[in-house]
């Protein structure tokens, strides 16, 4: 069972401290009950329901457990205490459904029962599918029937929410996660979960089809409900931060841990500064004002007159420009303004216009929300600099994970292959959990097309393919097989795997190289690569092949260990075939290097990275590769005399891209300069940022989680700890510390703790490694292997020349 902290819901303050929580079922449940909305309910506009249900038990049972969803959300309440909210995002073939025990909430006598419904239709987060409008809450047992959705529950539509068709402020910026709410108080119902509510409109709840369990066969199936297996999102109390500039009101400082007064007729302007970014709900508690109307504005970061954020710290010359919710207060005592979701900001302007009554701003609270992660993994140096970008990665990927993994909180809140392949391995390594990957991967699975191919994002109400991305989960599925450890999960993936082959192979050109002319091939955002595509002849690029590349070497090694000895076989002549066709079509004498196409005119960091992780560039040029494409965009990466400079032609490697650099840079035996090319990451902490950004400034997103997979080097290049097969039966531990003198790890393996701890003097380093029981090991060192047992070990290591 899961504990809900202490938080305001709109309207209603709620403490719930009684141990109701989520309990997902083994096994699927069957329905009965009957989805309902309100009379005369849009079923697909914006709109926002109550309903409620009175219970009568002459006892409380030791259980009374629940399974409940809604098309889009639901808040469910009961006596006043909040139960959960959900369901997790799916498609209308796999909707989630909660399970909740309800006995730790009730009482004898009458109980209420009370939920907030509602569907956003076109304006939902694009993330968000749908059928339509709709409400379901189904009894475990005949002991809880009575509970079940029908016409005896009672339905009214709340006429105090508006939601603009328009988020204003973004401009022309991609922006489809939830749109602003405007809140009447006048018109809100305010006692919709109370039992004593007199409010008019209340009415017999209509149905709109029976609920169906996937899997059983039934003529009503618009949502085909499975058990959601995601444990309930944190929720916890989270500072609110500080006001840094005011206008119009004396005494503004005092705010929020006081309350303060916004005289009559009157502008005042508040902006507040948490200092760090954060995904919460806000909950803005106001007294009187009534004519009032408060503008609540979130953003990333400020802005320059010419749109730049510069420095996140700096607030003078900058203004806030971000997605923002109306509030209109009535008049009342204590109103508490929450919106239905939650928001993701790190400044927060608050605008105030008062007309004859002055409006009290009586307190502001967040409540943290994200999916329940636990940093298991710990990272300590002699370079406090590494710390700061190992918690920074950290927030990232936390602010990026609560249903489902999200590329950005702020801008879209969507799952994309190529971003959530570097989010699960995020989870494995530093949070030893595999329950959101889990959900990641089984969505991408159900996304594919009849054709083979699979979705880039899901799930997304809008269509969009990306070919790579969808070699991409393959990869996915295969980092899976060797950082967890439930070989029937990886299996289950197998016919899906099938099938993205099998729309690759049959649209190979000549040289067996796949043409890919339809959909999106995007590779990266890069200069030189216009819409993030890399350039292609006849739909053929040297990065698709070399996805490709990989795709089919990890479902031979999968179909071999799982599947089918056949199959796996065919996957690796074929993919010696592209690679050597790759070498022969791709690779420019005269530039040392591999090229975007045949045509050998443009080049890239992408392709080279690819293809020297890959081995398609022979191993005795791998280094020179290495040296020269880190060249353009490090540093501290120098041409040695003779080496070739680079071609006019060449694209750098965005943040996202710059996890594959790093895998050639490990790759061509390089790994110890690995914490000399992490300058972008300390050039975004120079300029303020608390989360790491989309891309290079000038970025759109100053959170997205692809940019935080330092967070898996630091523990899997710097201290060199990585599965050595399926299943992380066995360990191999290569130790890159470069210039650190000093590091300590903990890593969470599926099968327990790795801890490693090296200290380098000048007659060699010291390192310490404890393997979990069970789990055995190497740890390489200039060229040396030395065996690792389970349990404590102890190693003396000679100088590096």
């Amino acid at each position: 069972m899961k504990l809900f902290a202490i938080w305001s819901v709109l309207g209603v303050g709620v403490a719930f401290g009684v141990a109701a929580g989520q309990a997902p079922s083994p096994t699927p449940h069957n329905f009965t009950a009957q989805w309902i909305t309100a009379a005369g309910a849009p079923g697909h506009n914006p709109v926002v329901l109550r309903l409620r249900k009175e219970l009568t038990l002459a006892a409380v049972p030791a259980h009374f457990v629940v399974h409940v969803s809604a098309d889009n959300q639901f808040l469910l309440m009961v006596n006043g205490k909040r139960i959960g909210f959900g369901p997790s995002v799916g498609d209308v073939q796999h909707w989630r459904y909660e399970t909740y025990d309800l006995a730790p909430a009730l009482h004898p006598g009458k109980n209420l029962i009370a939920a907030t419904v509602w569907n956003l239709g076109d304006l939902a987060p694009i993330r968000q599918m749908s059928s339509r409008l709709g409400f379901v809450v189904d009894p475990d047992t005949a002991t809880e029937k009575a509970i079940a959705t029908n016409s005896s529950w009672m339905a009214k539509v709340d006429a105090g929410y508006n939601f603009p068709s328009k988020t204003p402020g973004l401009g022309d910026n991609y922006y489809v996660a939830s749109p602003g709410e405007e809140l009447d108080a006048a018109s809100l119902d305010w006692q919709w979960s109370s039992s004593e509510d007199s409010s008019a409109g209340w009415q017999p709840a209509v149905t709109v089809g029976g609920a169906v369990t996937r899997g059983v066969h039934s003529e009503s199936n618009s949502w085909l409900l499975v058990p959601d297996t995601l444990p309930a999102m944190e929720v916890s109390a989270a500072p609110a931060g500080k006001v840094v500039r005011s206008t119009g009101m004396a005494g503004a400082a005092s705010f929020p841990s006081g309350s303060a007064e916004v005289p009559a007729n009157s502008h005042v302007t508040l902006l507040l500064d948490r200092e760090t970014l954060t995904t919460a709900f806000p909950t803005l508690t106001v007294s009187g004002g009534k004519g009032a109307k408060v503008n609540v504005t979130y953003a990333e970061a400020l802005m320059d007159d010419a749109g730049n954020k510069g420095n996140r710290n700096e607030i003078a010359g900058k203004h806030i420009v971000g997605m923002m919710d109306e509030l209109l207060p009535d008049g009342g005592e204590a109103r508490a303004f929450t919106p239905l979701d939650w928001r993701t900001w790190r400044y927060m302007q608050i605008d105030v216009t008062t007309t004859a009554q002055p409006l009290r701003l009586d307190s502001l609270s967040l409540m943290f929300t994200a999916f329940p992660f636990e940093q298991r993994a710990k990272f300590a140096s002699d370079d406090p600099g590494l710390t700061d970008i190992w918690n920074v990665g950290w927030r990232t990927a936390r602010l990026c994970a609560h249903d489902a993994y999200m590329d950005t909180p702020y801008w879209e809140r969507l799952q994309y292959v190529g971003d959530t392949r570097i989010q699960t391995l995020i989870s494995y390594t530093n949070a030893g959990d595999d329950r959101l990957a889990r959900q990641a991967i089984e969505a991408f699975h159900a996304s594919l097309l009849p054709e083979g191919i699979g979705q880039s994002r899901y799930p997304s109400r809008h269509l969009q393919v990306i070919q790579n991305f969808s070699l991409l989960w393959i990869g996915m599925v295969h980092d899976f097989w060797y950082f967890r450890d439930d070989p029937k999960f990886v299996a289950a993936q197998l016919p899906g795997i099938r099938g993205e082959l099998s729309y690759f192979r049959e649209r190979r050109n000549a040289d067996g190289l796949p043409a890919l002319r339809d959909w999106w091939p995007f590779v990266d955002w890069a200069t030189g690569f216009p819409g993030g595509d890399s350039p292609m002849l006849d739909g053929v690029s040297a990065s698709g092949a070399l996805f490709y590349l990989e795709a089919l070497r990890n479902a031979a090694e999968m179909e071999a260990a799982l599947g089918d000895a056949a199959l796996a076989r065919e996957d690796v002549v074929e993919a010696e075939h592209v690679r050597a066709t790759v070498l022969a079509k791709f690779w420019s004498k005269d530039e040392g290097l591999i090229a975007d196409t045949t045509e050998l005119k443009h080049f890239s960091q992408q392709a080279n990275a690819l293809a020297v992780w890959l081995d398609v560039v022979p191993e005795a040029q791998q280094k020179d590769v290495v040296t020269r494409i880190f060249s353009a965009t490090d540093s501290g990466f120098k041409l040695a005399a003779g080496q070739k400079p680079l071609p006019k032609e060449f694209s750098p490697a965005s943040n996202y891209f710059r996890f594959y650099l790093a895998k050639a840079l490990v790759h061509a035996g390089m790994a110890d300069r690995y914490v000399e090319t992490l300058a972008p990451w300390r050039t975004m902490l120079s300029v303020g940022l608390s989360t790491w950004a989309e891309q290079p400034e000038p970025t759109r997103s100053d959170s997205h989680a692809w940019s935080a997979h330092p967070n898996i080097d630091l523990l899997t290049t710097v201290a060199g700890i990585m599965p050595a097969s399926p299943q992380f039966k066995t360990v191999v531990i290569s130790p890159a510390l470069g210039s650190l003198k000093h590091l300590s790890v903990s890593y969470p393996s599926p099968h327990g703790e790795i801890l490693a701890e090296y200290t380098v003097s000048a007659e060699g380093t010291s390192a310490k490694v404890t393997l979990p029981a069970g789990v055995t090991g190497t740890l390489q060192w200039a060229g040396k292997s030395y065996l690792l047992a389970a349990g404590a070990n102890a190693v003396t290591l000679p100088p590096l020349r």
